[in-house]
């Protein structure tokens, strides 16, 4: 029996193939179409860069360039709704103004995280916490340091300017007031060393000044002023603006501190704190006031060399009483 050769049809190639290669390759391609994803016409309509997108989001499209004779070039140029860009200057005038549109919408609608201040802080804070500080005073001292109120960690430890961000100590040292830096635990030891004593404008303890009310301020600058009238040490320090702004409000009978002539530094004698008059009498005429810089790490209106100048006058003062008192000694 004669082998027959075997038909387009037997093999599965069409007749109208001349390469047998080629024809397999699209019977392939064919059957592989059949697991092809279908691509939605608006998905493919788009264009996947955000930075050509408009603000109304409508796509940037791309089309060709028409020479005189009709035909195609192979320039291409971008349309959009409102018209067509074409040149690259406009398609990037185009994308800067998207873009600057985006970033104004993300502004206006991301809502800015407010961070809450030191007196809002402080307003959270128990009205009365525990309070171990108590004064370190006497009859018979040369100085008495004034400060504001115990805050938090002094009022804890019992141990004046107690918070490490505090240079109280390290002002004291430096400025003169005492021979070698103390801590914070030794501050009733200063009574026994130097005679100088601390005290505080208001008892109530507080995260920062913040938190005390004006009231407190004017009630605390009655008390002080009778407590140094009661002890009448040689002199107080301020340790800070606005204890002496309470001060001189209440002295004065004023709401606001207008102080034309205000300094640091010693005080006029009329002002000196403990000051006792009898009608025109002058019974005591109170304590040298030196008005001083605050020493918190809260109080960063000044830098620590300028603070330090501020003190300078005061340590002077105070070698000065211990040279005499030494000589005395000898």
């Amino acid at each position: 029996m004669d082998k027959r050769e075997p038909t387009p049809k037997d093999s599965g190639l069409s007749s109208d193939s001349e390469d047998p290669a080629k024809a397999t390759q699209d019977a392939f391609r064919s059957r592989l179409r059949k697991f092809e994803y279908p691509i939605p016409l608006a998905m493919a309509s788009q264009r996947r860069s955000s930075r050509l997108a408009i603000a109304g989001g409508s796509p940037l499209r791309v089309e060709p360039t028409s020479t005189l004779d009709g035909s195609s070039s192979g320039k291409r140029r971008r349309t959009t709704k409102s018209g067509t860009l074409s040149s690259s200057t406009d398609i990037q005038a185009k994308e800067e103004e998207v873009d600057a549109e985006r970033l104004s919408e993300i502004a206006t609608t991301r809502p800015k995280k407010k961070r809450s201040t030191t007196k809002e802080r402080s307003a959270q804070d128990p009205h009365s916490p525990v309070n171990n500080l108590v004064d370190s005073i006497r009859p018979g001292l040369v100085l008495v340091m004034i400060g504001l109120n115990p805050g938090l960690m002094t009022a804890a430890t019992g141990h004046a300017y107690a918070h490490p961000s505090n240079r109280f100590w390290h002002i004291l040292h430096a400025s003169g007031v005492t021979p070698k830096k103390h801590i914070p635990s030794e501050t009733r030891d200063l009574m026994d060393l130097y005679q100088i004593g601390n005290t505080n404008i208001c008892a109530r303890p507080t995260r920062s000044g913040d938190g005390l009310t004006k009231q407190e301020m004017e009630e605390g600058a009655v008390i002080l002023d009778r407590k140094i009238a009661d002890f009448r040490p040689q002199a107080v320090v301020i340790v800070g603006k606005s204890i002496w702004e309470a001060i001189w409000m209440t002295k004065k009978g004023q709401k606001r501190f207008k102080d034309p002539d205000f300094h640091w530094g010693w005080q006029d004698e009329e002002m000196q704190l403990g000051r006792i008059v009898d009608g025109e009498d002058v019974v005591w005429p109170g304590a040298k006031t030196f008005v001083a810089t605050s020493t918190s790490g809260l109080a960063a209106t000044m830098r620590p060399a300028e603070k330090l100048e501020v003190w300078k006058p005061l340590g002077e003062w105070m070698m000065a009483r211990r040279q005499k008192a030494e000589s005395h000694v000898s």
